[in-house]
């Protein structure tokens, strides 16, 4: 075992949906795999006995997977559960208590942003924050000054190599994949950039609305939520400079670096919208001008991408559920087959919910005449028995391995970059559930309002 690994995981908001659907999960596959051997304290409101929080854990697991009673037992015996208020001294000396002889603990966040500087607070009052390491949730603040104000109350008491932000997005399988493809690969190096790509295309598309969580959208919006995090940190991986090295500090200085050289939205290459029916959600409010759509063009001004436009799109219920890059290459100089009719190669990467990896080429037709078709070589990757995100990132931190995990320096410039967009008085048009978003999203490009193809 690594000798700096974590020997504790403690989780703030034990009771809450995040950890029911997500972290209690994570923890269960970890500890099926014999990578979970510490102790894990749930802290909570809630006036639960220890009992009643096994049998939480057990309902969270057994709602997602077949289950390994065995596993299961293993996970169960290793819980132990604080129940106490975030503002009482008297819970957290009970959860110092239950720490015992921990010298290294992680303690995880699963709570609002607005409570994390009483639980630090609290944490370090009672010596708990020595050689500590905490996890935060995304978005990481609400703006460039929320974000500054929230990095302050974690440095305080934490050092920045001890603060995990964390994107789920980050630990995805095919997300890895694409900075494994982009710079394992010598043949894309001679292609990728401003003389050869015409245009990059990112979507992220889901097919339902807010699944219940309408309270949670109010406050952040398709920007807070998808963009200043999951489709910048996709950017970031097709279009930053190979890093100097594969180790997490070298991929985020590559990024950062990127991220600076995005020039701030202009809010009139943004499009805003919501679908219809979205203010009858629970939880939002009946004059709701919340967005739950954006299409945006960004602009990197770099020597390798200057000129090439990189358009995102992202929302909620749309007409699929889809997360894709398309790098559109641009035609021969000399049209020598086909004259008049449109040649783009392409490379594309579905995301989800399959992993694709494809090349759009042209291909002549059987016949005399030299007359061609788009071909698309495409390469299918089987569902395996992989990690699921939450699972690899808990591990991570408990390794100390930030890699998948973003420095503050990307977060400040991922907030100054949408930061033109947030509080604007921009209009915020209604599309039809199940259609590609607003008609007016067509004047920053018609691949905004319905993109060329959503399979291969």
């Amino acid at each position: 075992m690594n000798e700096l690994r974590a020997d504790a995981l403690v989780v703030f908001g034990a009771t809450g949906d995040l950890a029911y659907k997500q972290i209690f999960p994570a923890l269960y596959a970890m500890t099926r795999r014999g990578e979970l051997e510490i102790p894990v304290i749930a802290f909570a409101r809630q006036p639960w006995t220890q009992e009643e929080l096994r049998d939480h854990v057990r309902r969270s697991i057994e709602e997602r997977v077949t289950v390994d009673h065995a596993v299961l037992d293993r996970l169960t015996a290793r819980l132990s559960y604080v129940a106490g208020d975030y503002a009482d001294p008297a819970s957290f000396a009970a959860l110092r208590s239950a720490l015992g002889d921990s010298k290294r603990p992680l303690f995880y966040l699963a709570i609002p942003p607005a409570m994390f500087g009483i639980v630090v607070r609290g944490l370090a009052a009672h010596g708990c924050t020595n050689n500590a390491r905490v996890v935060v949730e995304k978005p990481f603040g609400r703006d460039p000054p929320s974000a500054e104000a929230l990095d302050a109350v974690l440095r305080e008491f934490f050092p920045e190599q001890g603060v995990f932000r964390i994107d789920h997005y980050l630990g995805k399988e095919p997300v890895q994949n694409l900075l494994y493809f982009r710079f394992a690969n010598a043949f894309l190096e001679p292609v990728w950039c401003r003389q050869y790509v015409e245009r990059i295309e990112i979507t992220m598309a889901e097919a339902f609305g807010v699944k219940g969580r309408g309270k949670f959208y109010e406050e952040v919006g398709v920007v807070r939520d998808v963009v200043q995090n999951h489709l910048l940190q996709i950017l970031a991986l097709i279009a930053m400079e190979p890093p100097a090295s594969d180790d997490g500090a070298a991929i985020d200085a590559a990024k950062v670096a990127l991220f600076e050289s995005i020039r701030p939205l202009a809010p009139d290459e943004v499009v805003l919208g919501q679908y219809r029916g979205y203010r009858a959600e629970d939880g939002v409010e009946p004059q709701s001008n919340v967005p739950t759509y954006v299409a945006a063009r960004l602009h990197v001004d770099s020597d390798r991408w200057s000129g090439v436009p990189f358009l995102i799109r992202a929302g909620k219920c749309l007409a699929a559920t889809l997360s894709s890059v398309r790098v559109q290459l641009k035609p021969p100089a000399r049209a020598l087959f086909d004259r008049g009719v449109p040649a783009h190669n392409e490379f594309r990467f579905q995301l989800s919910p399959e992993v694709i990896l494809g090349l759009i080429a042209r291909a002549k037709l059987p016949g005399e005449p030299m007359v061609g078709e788009d071909v698309s070589l495409v390469e299918i990757q089987p569902p395996r028995d992989e990690k699921a995100p939450y699972e690899r990132l808990l591990g991570d931190a408990l390794d100390g391995d930030h890699t998948l995990f973003g420095s503050f320096e990307g977060v400040r410039r991922t907030w100054q970059i949408v930061g033109p967009v947030l509080n604007t008085n921009a209009p915020v048009h209604e599309y039809e559930p199940g259609s590609w978003g607003p008609p007016q999203a067509r004047r920053i490009d018609d691949a905004a309002i319905e993109p060329a193809s959503t399979s291969f």
